[in-house]
């Protein structure tokens, strides 16, 4: 290992999480990637969205503990953590609400890797959005993607897992923002969603959101999603080649196929996708991942969690960014969480974080 202006770099290859305490940003790796880190991928963005604002990124990239040198190669590794202190602080020096935004807005279907690669020349719009459901955990084990279709809508959805994490509103503006760009990129520059759903409260302006987007913005939503016709799924993407689309796929599920991928992280990505909208019982997961009940809590164990633990985990992380980044109602909130009732909701939050749910949303937005 080397020192660089105090930051520690791991060497190429070794993806092991950092010590606690420390500032360690694993170089760009050959191997599945640790749970709660990602590449730089989009968020190299943030340096000339800086530059444009008026602002040197090199000393707001130092404070958020990362060195600038990270952001000369979009597949260096940084904790998901690190990413969220530094979109504070971006928003913090300029005084830009919709920060997040501007950096997908610049951002390609080059700034997912292997995975826009496979985007690139998969067979159909719908190969292209399968292919990023699938896979991008080889990219990214932050934020997670979900294809849901239902009478001739299609519902893009991106959501953040890990439980210490900031700024998440910025992060998933940004998401939604570069797979705007995306769609037209394979669909045609005139594309347009039928609508994006935000999960932020409404920022006072509101322009560059629609400029973007050409379509309806709905904020204050329980997830962030691009809304589009299903039909769009049939579209041939012009230009894909069957040879390279193969290659890239073996590469891909070669990653993922790697065994430093930890069972309760995979555990962790399909209940943040799933328990705002299905059923996710451990009987649920178990049948959805083709195995016995008891197999999936003997591997659990293994790991030295339990499903309830687990399952838990996550609602108190959904919950946690609902109350605070936007204005959904305590009821809405518990029913999206499975909750029959908002006194249930509020008990099981008193127990995770010692304070009402209402105590709480009034804390962070004093704060």
């Amino acid at each position: 290992m080397k020192q660089v202006d105090g930051t520690e770099c791991l060497a190429a290859g070794d993806s092991r999480p950092p010590s606690q305490g420390s500032h360690t940003v694993p170089a760009a790796s050959g191997r599945t990637l640790a749970p709660g880190y990602i590449h730089l991928g989009v968020s190299k963005e943030i340096v000339p969205t800086l530059r444009e604002l008026g602002v040197d990124p090199d000393p707001v990239i130092r404070a958020a503990g990362l060195d600038p040198r990270l952001f000369d190669d979009s597949m260096n590794v940084i904790p998901f953590a690190a990413l969220g202190r530094l979109y504070t602080l971006c928003v913090a020096r300029t005084g830009c609400a919709h920060f997040g935004l501007l950096v997908g807005r610049r951002a390609s279907i080059l700034s997912l890797g292997l995975v826009g690669r496979l985007m690139r020349h998969s067979h159909t719009i719908g190969d292209a959005v399968r292919a990023l459901a699938s896979n991008l955990s080889v990219e990214d084990r932050a934020v997670v993607p979900s294809l849901t279709t239902s009478d001739g809508t299609v519902l893009l959805t991106y959501a953040t897992y890990p439980v210490e994490s900031s700024s998440v509103e910025q992060i998933l503006d940004a998401a939604v923002g570069v797979t705007v760009n995306i769609l037209r990129t394979l669909c045609g520059s005139d594309w347009r969603p039928s609508e994006a759903l935000l999960p932020r409260v409404a920022p006072a302006d509101q322009s560059l959101y629609r400029h973007h987007f050409r379509a309806p913005v709905r904020f204050n939503q329980e997830s962030a999603s691009i809304v589009f016709p299903a039909r769009d799924l049939d579209l041939r993407i012009a230009g894909a080649d069957a040879l390279l689309r193969a290659m890239l796929e073996e590469k891909i599920q070669r990653l993922k196929g790697d065994p430093g991928s930890e069972f309760s992280d995979d555990i962790r990505r399909l209940l943040r996708t799933r328990l705002t909208s299905n059923r996710c019982s451990a009987d649920d997961i178990a049948e959805l991942l083709a195995m016995h009940r008891r197999t999936l809590s003997r591997r659990l164990k293994d790991s030295g969690l339990g499903y309830r633990a687990i399952s838990n985990e996550i609602r108190f992380e959904i919950a946690r960014q609902l109350l605070q980044h936007t204005s959904v109602p305590l009821g809405e909130i518990a029913a999206a969480l499975g909750y029959s009732e908002a006194s249930a909701f509020t008990r099981a939050f008193r127990r995770w974080s010692g304070q009402t749910p209402t105590a709480w949303r009034a804390k962070g937005r004093h704060e």
